[in-house]
């Protein structure tokens, strides 16, 4: 049985931008003064006193691992060291630590899972908040309600319900965080049933950047809107060869033209690593039930198979089985290339991107490019929200992944992907595809240079507007992400 709906403890992150030079913290806002280190080590003192037993604050010479833990993330090119994190405990502590940061003017950030792949997103040199002490899962049986911590991964929350035959539309694959996950939207492997996992959510527990707490609700119009930007399942994952790109390309095809059982949702990707001369197609596979339909993904599984991981089992065990984690610990960036529908001339670009790309790469360097498949009425399970903006065309997020080892390639790679997506983007339209400006990039793909109509579109002015009401001073301009 799904839950009809989560609720999520959050802070309010409606964000500006930071960038550091020289050991300096330069905030893009005029009214931010310059924060020397002094004055960073003196806010950190400051929170350290103002918390409560429940909350901690650690330094760069913690020998705990708790520093080192709150500002890791799943790409090094999205951590970096901070003056100090904090992990509150209660979310009136988070009330008290916003407060410090907005008197003292001190860029911060906040981190849920720390799958953020953007740089300066989750992370800063000033102070990390790492929201891993929200880490309680309830379960209400009468509302059939789940209030879930912003500190904790999907894997968790799957672990908690598994057992208890209740799910969640959640997270597709391991170690992604609950809080950024719903923020962005939240495309579930539940989502041709259920819809985004904001259309799932019934309340926030928000911390606003003056400090109060505010359990924010349908009730609550703009602040609700702003927000929304099971057991025995059968799937898992499958590894072709490259030379398989072919008969992968024509099962993905028939499927989309196909297949329009809700409770099927599949991933296909095609990857090409150079500095070990490896190109592979590689599939997840998913079915709301403990067997599909005979002969449904039957197609994926010809070829020459070089790892294979598909049976009936728990929900956290199918998000767990994909390879979505072999790319931890690099420099990484995403980008999506939103689709109305999937042809061959797409498909072709998207292997010649990948498979058959000939563009020169760094060494140690990747491509991957995953085609996700929903189906067209996807957004009708929910309502008005910040993202998407426009709920009469839904799109399929394709999302390209590039991963590197050295800081120095980092701009080359990200010009890399960016000219990467605009090439398929213009295969698409050349086939007839109106991705004109009611084509929403999926926010928790998108590279951290897209402007932000390309994301909230007609939503945009409302989320500014909203912003000035509930954080007129601007707090959350001291932190990195979206420049509302």
């Amino acid at each position: 049985m799904r839950l009809s709906f989560v609720r999520v403890a959050l802070v309010l992150s409606l964000w500006l931008g930071i960038e550091s030079q020289a050991g300096l913290i330069i905030i893009e806002d005029d009214s931010f003064a310059t924060v020397t280190s002094n004055s960073l080590n003196a806010t950190c003192a400051q929170i350290s006193k103002a918390i409560s037993k429940d909350s901690e604050v650690f330094f760069p010479f913690d020998t705990t691992g708790r520093y080192t833990a709150d500002n890791f993330h799943y790409a090094t090119s999205s951590s970096q060291p901070s003056a100090c994190s904090v992990e509150p405990g209660t979310a009136q502590d988070v009330g008290a630590i916003l407060q410090i940061l907005g008197n003292n003017k001190t860029p911060f950030a906040v981190k849920g899972g720390g799958h953020a792949m953007n740089p300066n997103f989750s992370s800063t040199p000033g102070v990390q908040i790492s929201m891993t002490r929200f880490n309680e899962i309830h379960y209400d049986t009468a509302k059939k309600t789940a209030d879930v911590g912003s500190g904790l991964t999907w894997d968790n929350v799957y672990a908690v319900l598994d057992p208890l035959g209740v799910n969640v539309v959640g997270g597709r694959a391991t170690g992604i965080g609950v809080a950024g996950f719903t923020l962005g939207g939240g495309y579930s492997w539940l989502t041709n049933q259920y819809g985004l996992g904001v259309d799932n959510v019934a309340a926030f527990e928000l911390v606003l950047p003056s400090g109060s707490v505010k359990v924010v609700t349908q009730s609550d119009t703009d602040l609700f809107f702003a927000l929304k930007g099971g057991f025995n399942k059968f799937g898992g994952s499958i590894a072709l060869a490259g030379e398989d790109a072919d008969n992968i390309k024509a099962a993905t095809l028939k499927f989309f033209d196909e297949v329009t059982d809700p409770k099927a949702a599949i991933i296909t990707s095609f990857a090409l690593d150079p500095a070990f001369n490896v190109t592979a197609c590689s599939l997840l596979l998913f079915y709301d039930a403990p067997q599909p339909p005979a002969g449904m993904f039957d197609d994926f599984l010809q070829g020459t198979v070089l790892a294979k991981n598909i049976s009936t089992r728990s929900f956290l065990s199918l998000v767990q089985a994909g390879p979505s984690n072999s790319a931890i610990g690099q420099r990484g960036v995403y980008q999506p290339v939103p689709v109305q529908t999937l042809d061959e001339t797409f498909l072709d670009a998207v292997i010649n991107e990948t498979l058959g790309r000939t563009l020169p790469l760094p060494v140690n360097a990747s491509v991957a490019i995953s085609v996700e498949l929903f189906l067209p009425n996807i957004l009708s399970h929910g309502s008005d929200s910040a993202y998407p903006f426009d709920r009469t065309t839904a799109f399929n997020p394709t999302n390209l992944d590039f991963a590197w080892t050295s800081e120095a390639d980092d701009q080359f790679m990200f010009d890399a992907t960016t000219q990467s997506s605009e090439r398929l983007t213009a295969v698409a339209v050349q086939s007839g595809q109106k991705l004109d400006s009611l084509a929403p990039l999926y926010p928790n793909y998108a590279i951290f240079s897209t402007p932000l109509e390309k994301i909230y579109g007609s939503n945009l002015a409302r989320l500014q507007r909203i912003k000035s009401v509930y954080d007129p001073s601007n707090v959350m301009g001291q932190a990195g992400g979206w420049k509302f």
